[in-house]
């Protein structure tokens, strides 16, 4: 049933696409090599992703932009298509109605963060803008959705797509998103603040529900920017309700090429007096961990520089704790990673990154080998 209605749902999109009178055409290749490994095992992986893209106007005040993928691996050798973002806007005035598969963020970039199918409309006003949605993640690719709040939803998550049975193994776990939004320029124009309240809520029938209240403020200070965020959550599962917990708090050196920047995220672990925090995606907190931000703490040193017109040099340092302080062994390790990106044409660009994660600088496993990764995109703007 679901591949049926999302078979519905990308022809008549392609119909509204149809109608337009002006149309923009492009397509992307992203292609990638990674080489990795950890002790004396390594792999070689080739990956990569077609993009088409449509847009155009509908009337004066409205618009669409469609996108798809066809994505491919080597190991195992594997394609798999896919509906990227497809959205329909009407603007009036200070207010916009944006419908189909759109991007959002919550405040803090992870509690929800991605593509999802549904519906937003927001609006400006002198006292900031204001936007209320609703969307659902169950039409979604599993991969690109990664919603795992659950043991089950994990392994859903982990197994192959196996086209026999396409509709069981192809989709994202079924949930829907509402979520309430403001946010403000502050003072000035240079002290904003974003706040939103969430919630999700779990069609299968584990129905793990839980709401969100997240918000970010930022101060900018001559060369210096310092940001503060924070979440509560309330769980709903197995008819108790729990409570959960996250912070942000960061500090960045600003110069025209150059920029620093320190941050810290805490998310609180399953204790006496606190749930484990539980974002709705996973969004990963390491390059090469791909650590979930539940239960978990972190402290990044990130450089970045534009070398030259064309080079951008970027040097990342991240280092991992759990965040239970009744544990004896609470330190992962630590990682560090660089790219360095070349854009020799507007439409070419290619990225060389290399990296590695030492368990050994932590006590949680602290004669573990390390994790290596050395890797290469290149991103082709065809037309």
């Amino acid at each position: 049933m679901r591949g049926k209605r999302f078979g519905i749902f990308c022809g008549l999109l392609m119909l509204l696409c149809s109608l337009a009178p002006a149309l923009d055409f492009g397509l992307v290749l992203d292609q990638g090599l990674e080489y990795s490994g950890s002790g004396d095992d390594t792999a070689l992986y080739y990956t990569g992703i077609l993009i088409p893209r449509v847009s155009g106007l509908l009337g004066e005040q409205g618009g669409f932009y469609v996108s798809a993928g066809l994505s491919y691996e080597s190991d195992p050798l594997a394609f798999l298509p896919e509906l990227l973002r497809a959205d329909l806007y009407w603007r009036y005035g200070w207010a916009e109605l944006r419908l189909g598969r759109m991007f959002y963020s919550d405040p803090l970039g992870f509690i929800a963060v991605g593509l999802f199918d549904g519906g937003r409309f927001s609006f400006d006003s002198p006292v900031g803008s204001f936007s209320a949605g609703a969307w659902y993640t169950g039409l979604l690719s599993k991969k690109r959705a990664l919603v795992e709040m659950t043991p089950k939803e994990l392994e859903h998550n982990n197994k192959d797509i196996d086209y026999n049975d396409f509709a069981n193994t192809y989709f994202a776990p079924s949930r829907v998103l509402a979520a309430l939004g403001w946010e403000h320029q502050g003072l000035a124009r240079r002290f904003p603040v974003a706040l939103s309240i969430l919630g999700q809520f779990d069609l299968s029938a584990e129905e793990l529900n839980s709401q969100y209240l997240a918000g970010k403020f930022t101060v900018p200070l001559w060369s210096f920017a310092f940001d503060l965020g924070g979440c509560l959550e309330l769980i709903q599962h197995s008819g108790n309700t729990d409570t959960a917990h996250a912070a942000e708090l960061g500090f960045a050196w600003l110069a025209p090429t150059q920029q620093l920047s320190l941050t810290g995220r805490y998310s609180s672990a399953q204790s006496d007096n606190s749930a484990a925090f539980l974002p709705l995606n996973t969004v990963s907190q390491g390059n090469i961990p791909a650590y979930k931000l539940s239960g978990i703490s972190l402290i990044s040193l990130d450089y970045s520089a534009r070398l030259h017109r064309t080079f951008f040099l970027g040097l990342e340092s991240s280092y991992f704790m759990l965040s239970d302080s009744s544990l004896d062994e609470r330190m992962l390790g630590g990682e560090l990673f660089g790219t360095l990106d070349w854009s020799p044409l507007s439409d070419i660009s290619i990225s060389l990154g290399a990296g590695a994660f030492l368990p050994s600088l932590g006590d949680v496993a602290p004669n573990a080998d390390a994790q290596w990764r050395i890797e290469l995109n290149v991103v082709l703007s065809l037309f």
